[in-house]
């Protein structure tokens, strides 16, 4: 794209987007993340992970600059690398999620709950499935979970399918939060209105980009938000079909490279008008 892509903003989800459900990252999609970056665009990742576990997919991509959103928006950074941990929080949110949490228990009391400690990892009620959680892990009741007001909670019921959970989570319905139903049995709660295409909205402003010259990316029903925020949103072809539905463009499956042939496209023809 002659001139480049100074004042385009790419967001970019992780798990099945720029890595596959084994953590694996293409050489293709790395040199095409670079080359969008080298060509001017801000890239931001926004993703579902804790910024524990998004931190080692920035280094990975060879980002050490700009935004990233983590934790489904609850958690915005600006990596700089004068600071001492390489990023400073300039976006927070947190809530009081006692309440629901509780109907939840009492829906699934073999259930196991979790939330985040910033830039640490995680407290929980319970061991999760090796590999799912990401940094410390720190056993405490159910109670001491929400002594004080989080960013997310995770809740896992390893027993249900994603659809039965599904159902479950819809019967009971669930007031005053955001959440978002994974591919497995895995329930993200988030403060009220919080997404990551909030998140995004307000990187989009500090860096004044045009709504317009927005490109967005993702293969999750926590993406959904997010492609529909977007100038252009593009699912992934493993995106679940409400996925797809609400993105302007379906690429190709994270296995086939899904996400290079959309930013090889971007920085060979830039974005379409209109």
């Amino acid at each position: 794209m002659s001139g480049g892509l100074e004042g385009v903003l790419v967001a970019l989800d992780v798990d099945g987007t720029v890595v596959d459900l084994d953590e694996a990252m293409s050489d293709r999609v790395r040199s095409a993340v670079r080359r969008v970056a080298e060509a001017g665009a801000h890239v931001v990742v926004a993703t579902g992970r804790s910024l524990h576990g998004t931190l080692p997919v920035l280094q990975r991509l060879g980002l050490h600059d700009g935004f990233a959103v983590c934790s489904n928006g609850a958690v915005t950074v600006q990596l700089d690398a004068t600071e001492p941990q390489g990023y400073r929080v300039v976006s927070l949110h947190t809530f009081d999620p006692s309440g629901v949490a509780e109907t939840l228990r009492e829906n699934l009391p073999a259930g196991l709950f979790a939330v985040e400690v910033l830039g640490r990892g995680f407290k929980l009620t319970a061991p999760f499935p090796d590999g799912e959680l990401t940094g410390e892990m720190e056993v405490v009741p159910f109670d001491e979970l929400f002594t004080e007001p989080v960013m997310r909670v995770v809740v896992r019921s390893p027993e249900h399918t994603s659809a039965e959970f599904s159902s479950l989570v819809e019967a009971v319905g669930l007031h005053g939060v955001a959440y978002s139903v994974g591919w497995t049995a895995w329930l993200d709660l988030a403060p009220d209105g919080v997404t990551k295409a909030s998140a995004l909205e307000e990187v989009r402003v500090r860096l004044d980009v045009e709504r317009a010259a927005t490109l967005a990316v993702g293969d999750g029903r926590n993406d959904v938000e997010m492609l529909r925020w977007a100038g252009r949103g593009i699912a992934m072809g493993n995106a679940p079909a409400e996925v797809q539905a609400a993105a302007d463009a379906v690429t190709a499956h994270v296995d086939e490279d899904g996400l290079a042939l959309v930013l090889e496209d971007l920085v060979a023809v830039g974005l379409p008008a209109g």
